[in-house]
């Protein structure tokens, strides 16, 4: 199984051990996988002197994709394919507290895991504030966006999905990302570049697990503030503005919340703090806080059993129009 040090990381990497990952890849009957820039030429706002991709093992022992991203000049999508698509997509944002994004280049365990419930997934290598584009701490937001119109604009031709039918899910630092995304999915955050600009970025649905999502003191992940605002961190102002909580409209999506209460990265207060805005804003939603688990999916039970946690997401999805 996925260390604990590994879930630590925000990652969205293999809940499986890395070799079976690798066995699985090989096989003749693994799902088929494709990674392709976002952006048709450089991504918007580039500095100087321009950033220059960069990715780290995760561990000592880790294999091959067992990666993270300290520095991302072109942002990616990595989709796997179902074998039997139901028409279903998501958008997957892996965490790293924005000093990192912890993501391979093969398809994630979460990914394939949509991807065997006819679910077509796509991993998110989005940008760091840290690395100076002009967008600030709107630079993950501008991918986010573009890589939602971009699955939209491929929807019954280059994929089997239907347009009406894309989520997204956060982990982490990922968990603020998606959530941004949700509530700010109309925000203009870049000049349209091509038709796939006038698509739609709003989500049908959101699932946030163990998500940062306040940047004021109440709970806040000390590092993603630092890597998401910067020299801004302690601006009273910048807080309110990039906590996800504050300002949800009417047109958030239905949003499914997860944490674990012995969470000793991300506070477990950060998704109290999303269920009470999205409850007082009558946005549909559920929170889920399991007993034990740290930062990542929560702990099996005594008896070695685990705990159903997308199931249980992809259960109350359904009374909200996806999957299905």
């Amino acid at each position: 199984m996925t260390t604990r040090r590994t879930i630590l990381a925000g990652t969205l990497a293999s809940l499986i051990p890395l070799p079976a990952l690798a066995q699985t890849l090989a096989q003749t009957d693994a799902p088929p996988v494709e990674r392709f820039p976002i952006w048709p030429g450089a991504a918007p706002g580039g500095p100087t002197p321009a950033v220059v991709d960069a990715w780290v093992g995760r561990s000592p022992t880790g294999g091959a994709d067992d990666i993270a991203w300290p520095h991302v000049a072109t942002p990616m999508l990595t989709v796997v394919r179902p074998a039997r698509p139901t028409g279903a997509a998501v958008l997957i944002c892996p965490g790293g507290g924005y000093a990192r994004v912890a993501v391979g280049r093969t398809g994630g365990g979460i990914a394939r895991d949509f991807a065997a419930r006819g679910i077509t997934a796509f991993e998110l290598l989005y940008r760091l504030p840290h690395d100076n584009w002009a967008a600030g701490p709107d630079a993950p937001l501008q991918d986010a966006q573009r890589a939602m119109r971009i699955i939209r604009a491929g929807a019954g031709t280059r994929w089997t999905i239907d347009p009406a039918r894309v989520a997204v899910t956060g982990f982490s630092a990922g968990g603020h990302l998606a959530a941004r995304l949700a509530a700010r999915s109309a925000m203009s955050t870049y000049t349209p570049v091509d038709p796939v600009d006038r698509l739609s970025a709003r989500p049908v649905v959101a699932g946030l697990f163990f998500p940062v999502v306040t940047m004021l003191d109440d709970g806040v992940h000390a590092q993603s503030r630092r890597e998401l605002l910067g020299s801004h961190a302690a601006d009273p102002d910048w807080q309110q503005r990039y906590s996800a909580q504050i300002g949800l409209g009417s047109d958030m999506p239905p949003t499914f919340v997860a944490h674990n209460g012995d969470d000793p990265v991300v506070p477990m207060r950060n998704s109290v703090l999303m269920y009470t805005a999205l409850h007082a804003a009558k946005i549909p939603a559920e929170l889920m806080i399991f007993e034990k688990g740290g930062h990542g999916p929560p702990a099996a039970h005594r008896d070695g059993s685990p705990v159903a946690w997308m199931e249980l997401f992809l259960a109350w999805s359904r009374d909200h129009g996806w999957p299905a």
